[in-house]
């Protein structure tokens, strides 16, 4: 039997992270062999991954790389399973290393990463910080000429992400929107949509959102009506989907109506109408304003929708731009959090 030093402990402890007690136990059983001893903690450190397969891993981080000429941009969410393993610096590190694998390998999935000899390494790491760990998602925008502008942002906390894509009418254009599409990314952090146009929505989802939204707005009503404030007009649609060429022309024929029954005189509502117009059909998209990035009130000037921003900034400087993709990764978005038992979790850990 092989003398087991405290010099060797400390060299497998350093080459592998192991806690001291587990890295002298396996050179027991190595019998001093400290290739099989790590062998040994690389299998039990799987093995005590494994067995957290259950767990809810809904905390972690987000990583962002955008090439230095803006031409790509890579976001990627990595999964923990509690905030203060998400701010160790092991894990912290493992975000911005994978960032960078999927950035200088393009892989199609999840499994594109995991199945390579960088999965390998993201395993050991998982196993030495001893939590459930995953590579939740990732996504990658690319330029396919010079007329494209692409930038991202990355919120302060660290969990979210967001890259932006416009297509310009030229390079110069492109390379003068890249301010603009940072802010447009920090837009969207906060704001959260969930596509990028109306046009994007399922007709079945539409439908199923209306009248649970009329409802929301009619209670709301109620309430204002109790406060003695100002009533929100109270819509028939959600969606500029919903408003076809006849919805539009039935509305247009009931604000004439309004102006003829108030006595306006005709020769005037020229002038009334448009504005009438605008405010249905602001009323009538609030599902266009929650989700859709492009239909959203724009937070820098609210009196712009996100796509006419994106349309003024570039007619400044005197080109076209118009937003044709983006990602937005939030940590845990999505994810059903477990409420955990902490007694049954202790029990669980002391047998």
């Amino acid at each position: 039997m092989a003398e087991i030093t405290a010099a060797m402990v400390k060299e497998l402890r350093a080459a592998t992270d192991a806690p001291m007690m587990d890295c002298k136990k396996v050179l027991v059983e190595a019998d001093g062999d400290m290739a099989k001893a790590a062998e040994l903690l690389k299998e039990r450190g799987i093995a005590k991954a494994a067995k957290k397969a259950d767990r809810v891993a809904a905390e972690g981080l987000v990583g962002l790389k955008i090439a230095d000429d803006f031409s790509k941009a890579v976001v990627v969410e990595i999964n923990s399973e509690t905030d203060f393993v998400a701010q160790n610096e092991g894990f912290k590190n493992l975000v911005l290393k994978t960032t960078e694998e999927v950035y200088s390998t393009n892989p199609s999935d999840v499994a594109g990463v995991m199945g390579t000899s960088f999965g390998s390494y993201f395993t050991e790491t998982v196993a030495k910080i001893g939590e459930k760990i995953e590579l939740r998602r990732f996504g990658t925008l690319e330029a396919e000429d010079d007329t494209i502008a692409i930038n991202g942002y990355v919120h302060s906390n660290n969990r979210i992400a967001v890259v932006v894509k416009a297509k310009c009418d030229s390079a110069k254009t492109a390379a003068g929107m890249r301010d603009t599409l940072k802010q447009i990314a920090m837009h969207a952090s906060a704001m959260k949509p969930k596509t990028l146009s109306y046009k994007d929505f399922d007709p079945a989802f539409v439908e199923s959102e209306t009248i649970g939204r009329i409802e929301a707005i009619k209670k709301e009503n109620e309430e204002l009506a109790r406060l003695k404030k100002p009533l929100k007009n109270v819509p028939q649609y959600i969606s500029m989907s919903q408003l076809t060429d006849e919805v539009l022309a039935e509305a247009e024929a009931a604000i004439k109506a309004e102006l003829a029954a108030s006595g306006k005189p005709e020769k005037i509502w020229d002038k009334i109408i448009p504005g009438s117009l605008a405010r249905f059909i602001d009323d009538n998209t609030t599902l266009d304003k929650e989700l859709a990035l492009l239909d959203q009130t724009y937070v820098l000037n609210d009196k712009l929708t996100v796509a006419k921003a994106v349309e003024e900034a570039a007619k400044a400087l005197g080109g076209t731009a118009e937003i044709v993709d983006f990602i937005r990764l939030e940590v845990g978005e999505g994810i059903e959090k477990k409420a955990d038992d902490f007694a049954a979790e202790v029990a669980a850990q002391m047998a």
